[in-house]
């Protein structure tokens, strides 16, 4: 089922109204006992199952892709040493002199040479990011006042960036592992790659002894993930660039998949757009290739890569619904939602899943 016309543009059609009960605020308390609903392209068949059922339903051949980002500590709390205004930040990014990227919030404007002390995870606030600068976009340049490696700052006083909507953004010690994959390798993403939360590494062993694939691909969730629609309709709006890798190994695996007469199963929207990133790049699938990715993913895009999407349940009116649509078409998502919705599954990050084939 395809979506082909400019009228699926408009941003309304993908709204739906979510009782906010729904919102779930902590995983499952076993990964695998999350509700997964089956959703058949051709059919429209819908069928409800849970995580623990995917050997049953995943053919030995088809491969599965995991994003192997590892989500880092990037969600900072502290001072402004000098006046002791509350301060909050999100780290984004460093560049190649040692000057980190910020996403600020205080009151007043913070000026060059002005120290921020940040909050241990003893509670105490301690000196340590000294202002640059202001940027264009309105974030902060800063620097470690200690000039200590990033892995090391972050680790002392960064917490788990936790989206809004779950607890106000507020972590408990339970969400250092809950909020990251099994498989997590390469530290970079600001949010998880939710649909892999899923996973146990029991589950993918026993996946692999019935002959199915996993096949790893790295994109490194960034601030966009959680940016809203800007504009009336999907083509004006400008989607956020992250940076990711489909290696040759990686690529070789499932073209020999594809050759084989298996599926390609994404798990998760940043697993599809590293694929169809890397596929628009070259104009076939399974092509290497990293690089930034800025890829748009909507109703009509014609998919190269997957045949298969695994994937939580996204925020209205949100790109990552737009991506979902694309795949299975909008009125069978949308159909699916408002049937999650009187089943009374669980939504976004730590809620129940969808496998779309």
């Amino acid at each position: 089922m395809n979506d082909t016309d400019i009228e699926y543009d408009t941003l309304e059609l993908y709204d739906f109204r979510l009782p906010r009960e729904l919102i779930a605020q902590h995983p499952v308390e076993h990964r695998i006992d999350a509700r997964l609903m089956l959703i058949d392209r051709k059919s429209g068949a819908i069928e409800h199952h849970y995580v623990r059922d995917l050997p049953d339903l995943i053919h030995p051949g088809d491969a599965l892709i995991l994003n192997n980002s590892k989500v880092i500590p990037a969600r900072l709390i502290g001072t402004r040493t000098s006046t002791g205004g509350r301060w909050e930040g999100l780290y984004l990014r460093e560049d190649d002199q040692g000057v980190w990227e910020i996403l600020s919030k205080t009151r007043g404007f913070l000026t060059a040479g002005e120290t921020i002390s940040l909050q241990d995870h003893d509670g105490r606030d301690i000196p340590a990011l000294t202002v640059v600068a202001r940027l264009d976009n309105g974030h902060l340049a800063v620097r470690p006042v200690d000039l200590a490696p990033r892995e090391e700052v972050l680790a002392r006083f960064g917490r788990v960036p936790l989206p809004p909507y779950i607890r106000d953004g507020q972590m408990v010690d339970g969400d250092t592992q809950a909020y990251q994959t099994v498989y997590a390798k390469h530290p970079g993403s600001v949010a998880a790659p939710t649909a892999g939360l899923h996973f146990t590494s029991d589950l993918i062993r026993h996946l692999q002894k019935r002959g199915t694939l996993t096949v790893a691909v790295t994109l490194h969730v960034g601030l966009g993930t959680f940016r809203p629609v800007s504009a009336d309709r999907l083509s004006e709006h400008k989607m956020h660039s992250e940076w990711c890798e489909l290696s040759e190994s990686s690529a070789e695996k499932l073209r020999r998949c594809r050759e084989n007469g298996g599926r390609v199963l994404a798990v998760g929207t940043t697993s599809t757009r590293v694929v169809e990133a890397a596929a628009q790049r070259s104009g076939r699938a399974f092509a290497a290739w990293s690089g930034e990715t800025d890829i748009f993913i909507r109703p009509p895009y014609q998919f190269l890569a997957i045949d298969g999407l695994m994937t939580n349940f996204h925020l209205p009116k949100s790109t990552l619904l737009a991506l979902v649509s694309a795949f299975a078409g909008r009125e069978l998502i949308m159909q699916a939602y408002q049937e999650a919705i009187e089943q009374r599954y669980r939504f976004y990050s730590y809620g129940d899943c969808m496998l779309i084939v």
